[in-house]
């Protein structure tokens, strides 16, 4: 992956965007996109597009979300402590004693995330999980007035960490879930466009799929895809205690290629086209069992209007929703590659119904 690239990836991870709050990464998306198309746009809900060859057959979207899990204000008490309420899905063991970014009135409030210390704590208290409405975050602020000049009710936060890279190609970031999906789209789109598909191909940077798939939702309806290609992570099941899932999960490893899903949320010719092409083009790749309707963009995608034959490429991610989430930026550059070079094998003729 070329430094261009690079750089844009590092930026997309370090916005804070939390689902409803997307503007920030969606803005820093939109302007890599018009580095190589003119025909970018947003819409009221918050989807962000960039299309290529209007007017092509068939319309193709390519879907990531550049949502991410956060927090969001809900009460500032007399002292100047902020309480808060999660956006999407957080462990709250994993909240307790991090650093936090606010968006606050003017710029970036840095906080941290307050807890008893253990010393203090009881023996019973000691044993029990603890629970979100008994955190706090703590931003310097002497009073409620003091706060209530950098923060707002309803302002959105997220961990207060950035992107570190590792040996081997591996990223570390608090939000590759699914940063790394909407910036694959736009890879594959980067690469179309030197490419030259004769189908309409349209990326997508989708919102607040962390609160219910929903930005998923308005932009197949408005875009009337034909094929559609959702870009996410997977669970990654080589690191340790991941013995026991892998037989329900799949033996899924970092750098060892995307991963694509087989089952009744994925057309059946679509999968077999892009595992076809990875053989051809010698790209690694995995494959996981889906049984059923899965919880990302792909299952809004295939359902829209009248279906849409649809897709899943996942990106193998250890340490799902925590600041350190970890991925191979190897496999999100196969991943783009595959997506492009499976486009440019179709076109108006190409059969994609659906058959077992």
């Amino acid at each position: 992956m070329d430094k261009i690239s690079g750089a844009f990836f590092k930026k997309l991870m370090n916005t804070i965007s939390p689902s409803g709050f997307e503007g920030e990464a969606a803005k820093v998306w939109a302007d890599e996109a018009k580095t190589f198309t003119k025909d970018v746009w947003r819409d009221q809900h918050g989807n962000t597009y960039a299309r290529l060859n209007k007017g092509g057959a068939p319309r193709i979207m390519l879907a990531g979300h550049v949502d991410e899990i956060g927090v969001q204000i809900t009460h500032i008490d007399d002292k100047g402590f902020l309480y808060f309420a999660p956006i999407g899905g957080w462990d709250p063991q994993i909240l307790q004693g991090q650093r936090i970014h606010i968006r606050g009135k003017k710029e970036r409030v840095f906080g941290v995330i307050g807890k008893k210390p253990i010393h203090l704590l009881k023996a019973d208290e000691r044993d029990k999980v603890v629970k979100l409405e008994d955190l706090w975050i703590d931003i310097g602020a002497a009073s409620k007035k003091e706060a209530e000049t950098m923060v707002s009710i309803g302002d959105p936060g997220a961990i207060a960490v950035e992107v570190v890279e590792l040996p081997n190609g591996r990223y570390v970031s608090k939000a590759t879930d699914d940063k790394v999906g909407a910036f694959v789209a736009l890879e594959a789109a980067r690469l179309l466009a030197k490419m030259k598909p004769t189908a309409e191909v349209v990326a997508v940077a989708t919102v607040q799929e962390e609160i219910g798939l929903r930005g998923a939702t308005t932009s197949a309806f408005a875009l009337e895809p034909q094929i559609g290609i959702a870009v996410d992570v997977t669970f990654a099941t080589d690191f340790p205690t991941m013995d026991g899932d892998k037989r329900r999960l799949g033996d899924i490893r970092l750098g060892k290629g995307p991963v694509l899903a087989r089952g009744p949320n994925f057309n059946p010719v679509l999968f077999a086209l892009l595992c076809d092409t990875a053989i051809k083009k010698k790209l690694d790749h995995q494959i996981v069992a889906e049984p059923r309707g899965t919880g990302t963009d792909a299952n809004e995608i295939q359902l829209s209007r009248a279906g849409v034959a649809t897709a899943l490429v996942s990106i193998p991610n250890r340490y799902m929703h925590s600041p350190v989430e970890m991925i191979s930026l190897d496999d999100a550059a196969k991943a783009a590659r595959l997506i492009a070079e499976t486009i440019m094998r179709i076109n108006d003729k190409t059969d994609f119904t659906a058959t077992s």
